[in-house]
């Protein structure tokens, strides 16, 4: 095959993940995703932003107290919710919903650049028809962004890895940022980003110097990230940090399961939210799911040869290292509740995809009998999502309803006062804003 005829390929498939993707996820935006108290503190939260200029310094609140995500979160849903004047969710949504699309698009080209066209085409496909993916990118909450920034970390710096070129690191280090700051959790996924940087710093003692400059470039965009969150601290007696180290002293997670438990059921369900949803639902696909990745994994971590063998290491340790640090620090994660918890990892989502594909691929490679099993494999996962996609309209009716104020929001003309934003109490109330006066 020509190089003309290969990138004319590519892009066919890759047009047709992308459009796949958007048939599942763009209609009927403005009901199908749940309205709670989050969304409307969130939409809150923006029309103050765009509207009167109360820049956030403090992301959506926790749920363990008063303990918040990352305020860039709001900072990059504001330019949708501009044109409306914050008045809009189904504009914002709109974005979240792009942003997932966008992620199918960066899981393809990490699958294809990792083990080649059928690696690609199966990441991307699995992506693109994920039933939890889908859900995840038709309601406004702050963890929807971490597929697309998790998938670009990992692009990036892959790109950097096998292109010999550092600045990929730069922007491997803004992907990273992006994920840390959309969900608290999210720097669970740095030491395994952190870890190739430091491969790639020892496997090139020529190029140590760039290698470390963009790499800590990459590094301070991260730091920076956390600016709002330190000027929020600074004038508020760091009640932030006390809230944590409040938090750290009950005990965390005491109540939840031990530890043996937590061993076998969070990678369990780690794994298994992207290939077949929750794993209490439906735990036989769960577990097929999860054993047919880590046998896949295992023999491609045995088997595979230079730049595969480097892809598979990286991806296995970024699911590994990802999922044990969860399991030893977010023990709730053990404990299943009607609490949509399970995007808190989806940072780890793109690694399993990709790694899926760089699986059936090389089953695809080996022999007919091979390219059977990677056949049907794949194709009974797409079947699984395909019959379990979210439902048409949210079972709350999706978007702001004005006949319920007490799970509804209101665009109002004037300044309100926090708590009057908010659907329930919330720690929010207690925020501080740089507020920004605009010429008359």
């Amino acid at each position: 095959m020509t190089r003309g005829s290969a990138r004319a390929r590519d892009l066919a498939v890759l047009g047709g993940l992308l459009v796949i993707a958007a048939l599942l996820r763009l209609p009927g935006l403005a009901g199908r995703g749940t309205w709670d108290a989050d969304q409307g503190n969130d939409m809150a939260t923006l029309q103050a932003f765009v509207t009167h200029g109360a820049v956030p310094l403090l992301g959506p609140p926790t749920s363990i107290g008063n303990i918040h995500h990352g305020a860039l979160y709001y900072y990059l849903l504001a330019p949708a919710a501009i044109p409306a004047g914050g008045t809009d969710p189904t504009a914002v949504v709109l974005l979240i919903a792009l942003a997932g699309v966008a992620a199918v698009g960066v899981t393809w080209w990490l699958g294809r650049a990792m083990g080649g066209p059928a690696a690609g085409l199966v990441a991307g496909l699995l992506a693109a028809t994920s039933a939890t993916a889908v859900g995840g990118s038709t309601f406004i909450w702050n963890p929807n962004l971490l597929p697309l920034a998790a998938a670009l970390a990992l692009a990036f710096g892959w790109r950097a890895w096998v292109m010999g070129n550092a600045r990929w690191w730069l922007a491997a280090g803004a992907a990273q940022a992006v994920v840390q700051q959309a969900h608290i959790l999210g720097i669970i996924a740095l030491p395994a980003l952190a870890a190739l940087w430091l491969a790639d710093l020892r496997r090139s003692p020529g190029r140590r110097r760039p290698i470390a400059r963009w790499g800590l470039a990459g590094a301070t965009l991260i730091a920076l990230g956390y600016l709002p969150l330190l000027l929020h601290e600074l004038g508020s007696g760091f009640d932030q940090t006390r809230a944590a180290l409040d938090y750290l002293r009950a005990g965390g997670d005491a109540s939840s399961p031990d530890l043996v438990l937590r061993l076998f059921f969070v990678p369990l369900r780690v794994v298994a939210w992207p290939l077949a949803g929750l794993a209490t639902d439906a735990p036989a696909v769960a577990v097929a799911a999860v054993v047919t990745t880590g046998v896949l994994a295992g023999w491609r971590l045995a088997a595979s040869r230079g730049a595969e063998a480097t892809a598979t290491r990286w991806l296995a340790g970024w699911v590994v290292s990802s999922t044990l640090l969860l399991t030893l620090f977010v023990a709730s994660l053990a404990t299943v509740t009607p609490l949509p918890v399970d995007h808190y990892h989806a940072f780890v989502d793109p690694a399993v995809l990709a790694l899926v594909g760089l699986g059936a691929a090389a089953l695809w490679r080996r022999n007919p009998a091979g390219r059977g099993l990677a056949v049907v494999g794949v194709a009974a996962l797409v079947a699984w999502n395909l019959g379990t996609q979210p439902p048409a309209v949210a079972a709350d009716g999706g978007g702001p309803r004005p006949a319920r104020p007490a799970s509804g929001w209101r665009p109002r003309p004037a300044m309100p006062q926090p708590r009057s934003w908010a659907c329930r109490p919330s720690s929010r109330s207690r925020r501080i804003h740089i507020r920004l006066r605009w010429p008359a």
